[in-house]
Order: C-alpha cells, then structure tokens, then sequence
C-alpha cells in the first residue's frame, strides 16, 4: 500500500477506535505509519481524510450486507442492517458525529453529501436511507426497544396497504 491507502486505512482505524471528535491528526499519522504532512498532500485536511475514510467504510459494509441478506428477502436485508448496529456500533456513531460535525464544516457536509447521494442509489431512494437513519438511532438509542427486521417489513407492508 501507498501513503494515501494507508491513511485511509488508518484513519478507519481511528474512526472505530477513537471516533471522529477524539482522533487527531497525530492518532491519524501514527496509525498509517506516516508524516502528518501527507494528510495534507493526499486529502487537503484531517476533515476530508476522515470523511473519505466514513464513506469508504460504509460502503465496504453495504457490500459486507449485500452478501449476507438476498435481495429478495426483505425481512432478512433489514435484520442484517439492524444487526450491524450493534456489530458495528462504532462505525454507526462515527456515522453520526460525521453528521454534527457537517454542521460546521461546509467540505464535510460536501463530502457527506455526495455520501447520501451514493447511499440513495443504493438502498433504492429516500425512504429507504430515511428509514435506515431512524432505525440506527433507535437501536444506538434504546436497542431494547427498537424494531427487528420482521417489525420494520411488516410495518412497510402495512403502509403500502393503508397508501
């Protein structure tokens, strides 16, 4: 690997362990094994580095999902997401201190837009990434209490029968 998979790889790393307010670009450096000035020459700044890293990591567990639940068993695709929130929580609230963070930062929010984007033609639209947010913050939230993959696609249903 070159320096900037390597900070990439790095900063996933961080991203799980450290989560996105408490890694530094020191944390970053140490954990690609590289200068804190290649941050700058491969990705501009810490922000966009890590963003690159949410985004590559959410799609690496998209497919990681993809390849676990068939398509056309709805109940299934929806349990292996709800699964993934407790399998991988850190990921998830990463996800949502990204979110925070765009309110701030006009490139995360450029970064994570163009996320969401990707993330609508991947889950097939809208209501699906809307669903998939709320459903994340309630089991982050009140896992106890929050709906399995046979509640969400038996709520799905009941909605498109009352639509």
């Amino acid at each position: 690997m070159g320096n900037r998979e390597d900070l990439l790889a790095g900063a996933k790393r961080c991203l799980i362990e450290r989560g996105w307010a408490r890694t530094t670009v020191r944390d970053i450096a140490s954990a690609a094994g590289v200068s804190h000035a290649a941050i700058g020459y491969h990705f501009g700044s810490k922000d966009a580095l890590l963003t690159q890293a949410l985004v590559q990591a959410v799609d690496e567990l998209g497919d990681e999902l993809a390849s676990r639940a068939p398509a056309d068993k709805p109940e299934e695709r929806w349990q292996a997401l709800i699964d993934s929130f407790t399998t991988h929580r850190a990921l998830w609230v990463a996800q949502l201190e990204a979110a925070v963070q765009a309110q701030r930062s006009p490139e995360v929010r450029a970064h994570l837009a163009e996320g969401q984007r990707q993330g609508r033609e991947g889950l097939g639209g809208s209501v699906p990434l809307a669903l998939l947010t709320g459903l994340m913050l309630q089991w982050l939230v009140d896992p106890e209490h929050a709906p399995s993959g046979a509640d969400v696609t038996h709520e799905l249903r009941s909605l498109g029968n009352g639509i």
